[in-house]
């Protein structure tokens, strides 16, 4: 298969709203592709690479010769190799070695295809719900029901696997995958909820009450003696936190799975800031390091903290998937639950079980007094829901808090003349995974924000006119709100009320941004 080929099918999928058509043209492009070509293939449209990160930053990229060729040659199995070879170069003539390797495939591909690499090198691939859709495609082009696709891709964690497996065995290889000590699954997700009293009352009170933490999501696996930790990308962290390591690695069991929150603590006990938590788990490349957001670094210290030692992280577990040889995926929330405080003790989130209305209200108090964003309501009952964002997870917050898309940006005036200011926001349509504008907003922006908006939106600028540089759905942000309203002004017909950035989210995708639904369900 040509590699012009996959970048056609990427440039349909980007060029139409229609969830069908996307669709469609991924199934195509799998049902052409050779069980050796689907592997990488499913990971390019998906913006991933096979190989993971190989090494190449924006400023390596963007300064490569920028001939082209005139006619698509390039096979997939060409580029791949190319990609096989750039993630195992090391040592002494590396850089020029690395430097050969990518000038020879960049003058051997078409300006087209090199657009593509661009994106796809540097994590700016950004089609829709791109893994979503892709896992839809499969489908189609197996031939084989939707959930048993999705629920493979939960338990393998990667879809190219998933769909190699799909598209070579059907049914019958979907049906062999099982959660695997040592190889991630995708996390549950919660929605968020309107009010404590409400959340409870959704689940007649048969419900876990837990802190929720402004931490980090971590997976952990440990078999026998092997212990790895995953971030909730499926980013393997292990080599960077040995203090979780060794944590897990004395917990008295054989096997076991982990799903929980880490943070770093101050010295009176209370959560340090999340950018001061994420800094232990920020990679970027080698002279890459301003595209990350203030208060986020790309090595292990962040100003505050001198040396690593004082910037320990402490886990926070709050489910348990496997335990001694048992999955628990299946089982309720309170087997789990029981099964948690019998491995991990005092290492587990707190929680209150089966509250009453007043002892929970209390509760919240209590968790926002300790410097925590919230309280979680759980339905005792539910399974866990591996990949999805569903109801029997709720956050409340005492306010809402959304991850909406970064559509646009205006430029400032008065004290921000030069800089790029108001923000224009999306959330995610379910049902085609485009953002729809809900609001705007310029509050919360501090000088450091300003500064680097101006000089990354660049990088994911669709277009622009006098007033308004608009991006690619590529950047994630926090954004806080005191509610919703109807508005005619915005495609969603809703606007946000006050809202205001409490950060950016470097560590989600577009597809994990909030929907339209849910703004939509807080209207009045």
């Amino acid at each position: 298969m040509l590699f012009s080929e996959v970048v056609q099918a990427s440039e349909t999928v980007r060029a139409t709203r229609s969830r069908k058509t996307k669709i469609a043209a991924l199934a195509e492009l799998l049902g052409a592709a050779s069980p050796e070509e689907l592997t990488p293939v499913v990971a390019w449209v998906s913006g991933e690479l096979r190989q993971g990160r190989i090494g190449t930053g924006w400023r390596t990229l963007t300064g490569l010769d920028g001939t082209s060729a005139s006619v698509a040659t390039l096979s997939v199995s060409t580029v791949d190799k190319v990609f096989d070879e750039l993630a195992t170069v090391a040592g002494k003539g590396s850089a020029n070695r690395r430097k050969e390797l990518l000038t020879a495939l960049w003058s051997a591909a078409t300006s087209a295809e090199q657009s593509f690499l661009l994106r796809l090198l540097t994590g700016e691939i950004r089609q829709g719900a791109l893994t979503a859709l892709v896992a839809e495609a499969v489908a189609v082009a197996a031939a084989v029901p939707v959930e048993q696709v999705r629920r493979a891709y939960m338990l393998s964690g990667q879809l190219p696997v998933t769909a190699a497996a799909a598209l070579t065995g059907g049914s019958e290889a979907l049906a062999a995958f099982r959660l695997e000590v040592g190889r991630p699954i995708q996390p549950m997700l919660a929605s968020p909820g309107s009010a404590l009293d409400e959340a409870m009352g959704e689940f007649d009170g048969d419900v876990s009450v837990e802190h929720k933490l402004d931490g980090a999501r971590i997976q952990v696996h440990r078999d026998g003696d092997e212990v790895r930790v995953f971030t909730r990308t499926l980013r393997d962290i292990t080599s960077g936190v040995p203090e979780l390591v060794r944590l897990v690695a004395g917990l008295p069991c054989r096997s076991v799975v982990l799903d929980g929150e880490t943070l770093a603590l101050t010295d009176s006990g209370r959560p340090r800031p999340f950018q001061e938590t994420m800094s232990r788990f920020a990679t970027v490349e080698p002279g890459d390091e301003a595209r990350l957001p203030p208060g986020a670094s790309a090595g292990p210290l962040v100003p505050a903290v001198s040396s690593t030692r004082e910037l320990l992280l402490h886990p926070y577990f709050f489910d348990c998937l496997h335990l001694d040889g048992r999955d628990l995926l299946d089982a309720p929330l309170s087997e789990r639950r029981a099964a948690l405080l019998h491995v991990a003790g005092e290492h587990t989130i707190p929680a209150l079980i089966r509250p009453d209305p007043e002892a929970a209200a209390e509760y919240f108090d209590g968790a926002l007094a300790a410097g925590h964003e919230g309280v979680m309501v759980k339905s005792l009952s539910a399974p866990y829901a591996a990949g999805r964002r569903g109801r029997a997870w709720l956050k409340i917050k005492p306010t809402h808090t959304m991850d909406l898309i970064v559509l646009g940006a205006e430029w400032g005036y008065g004290r921000r003349t030069g800089y790029l200011s108001n923000l224009h926001l999306g959330a995610r349509d379910p049902a085609t995974g485009e953002p729809v504008m809900v609001g705007k907003t310029f509050k919360g922006l501090t000088d450091a924000l300003l500064h680097w908006q101006t000089a990354e939106f660049p990088r994911h600028e669709r277009s622009r006119d006098q007033h308004t540089v608009y991006l690619w759905p590529e950047l994630v942000v926090e954004i806080a709100l005191d509610g919703v309203q109807v508005s005619p002004r915005y495609p969603g017909g809703v606007a946000l009320r006050f809202a205001r950035v409490v950060r950016y989210r470097p560590d989600k995708s577009p597809a994990d941004a909030d929907t339209i639904d849910t703004i939509r369900a807080l209207l009045p």
